[in-house]
């Protein structure tokens, strides 16, 4: 038998209920999105009123945000250590995420073009700093950091780039391997190969622009743990951002707060000034394509 085809009445209702389902789907999404902003406003909200009202007297005032902002002067050189630790912070985020693109990126390469069996270890291995509690491993990191302070290195807090790499490991595999995902990897080496290119130049000039979204993302992620780490620091006695900011909120708990914020405005503006740029240059290279 034959299959009959809808009346007209029923394709008039049968739009009805996908137009209700679509607008219940959008006021869901517009709910979800409402209470997520509101979560994270609240808590900002009340941090910078924290910082420019006095809890004891109820005075609203910017000292704290001049202070900030009047720099290393002799008036308020209690500040040497927060301007210390975020330099500290700052060279660390380049270092690091310097040194997780050059391990990572060609390691993921060759595992998947020339020993595609190693790919679940490799994974592994880049996944197991997030069953390792961080007080873990400052244990086996601590001998470590001893020896290194008796080399030419020294003991100076830049060099715990080393470990923030062992912890970012998880996220920027995770976003690098997307990234790899996405393209066909194998194709593009070999046409590559076909021309006369090397590998670094595969690397650098093939491979490099087509995961660039990738590597953005993983670089944003790195330089997030980095600013926020305090524990394996704390424990290391090494001074960054978390840790001046965890002394200086024992006498002045404003100030803190100031530099809470700003790390966070920074860190957000960063962001999405990452995601204009990478979204821009997937805009030009698709109208760039015929």
């Amino acid at each position: 038998m034959t299959q009959l085809a809808p009346s007209a009445p029923a394709r008039p209702r049968r739009r009805g209920l996908v137009e209700r389902a679509r607008r219940r789907q959008q006021a869901f999404r517009i709910a979800v999105l409402t209470l997520t902003t509101v979560a994270l406003l609240v808590p900002l909200v009340s941090l910078f009123e924290f910082s420019i009202r006095f809890p004891l007297t109820g005075e609203v005032s910017f000292d704290a945000w001049k202070r900030v902002f009047a720099g290393n002067t002799g008036e308020y050189s209690t500040l040497d250590v927060l301007w210390s630790g975020l330099t500290n912070s700052l060279i660390m985020c380049v270092l690091t995420v310097a040194i997780m693109l050059v391990l990572l990126v060609p390691t993921m390469v060759w595992v998947r073009l020339k020993v595609p069996a190693m790919d679940r270890a490799v994974e592994f291995i880049c996944l197991l700093p997030l069953t390792i509690p961080a007080v873990v491993l400052v244990v086996g990191l601590a001998p470590i950091y001893r020896f290194l302070a008796s080399t030419p290195l020294g003991s100076n807090t830049v060099w715990l780039a080393f470990a923030y790499v062992v912890l970012v490991l998880p996220f920027a595999y995770r976003s690098i391997d997307a990234g790899l995902r996405s393209i066909d990897l194998k194709t593009l080496t070999e046409a590559a190969r076909s021309f006369g290119a090397s590998w670094p130049v595969i690397i650098v000039r093939v491979i490099l622009p087509n995961i660039r979204t990738a590597l953005i993302s993983a670089s944003f992620v790195t330089i997030a743990v980095v600013l926020g780490e305090f524990t394996v620091a704390r424990f290391l006695a090494r001074d960054n951002l978390q840790t001046a900011l965890f002394q200086i909120n024992l006498s002045d708990g404003q100030i803190a707060a100031v530099m809470s914020l700003l790390a966070l405005g920074v860190t957000t503006i960063l962001l999405i000034a990452l995601d204009l740029l990478a979204g821009r240059r997937e805009r030009t290279t698709r109208k760039a394509r015929p």
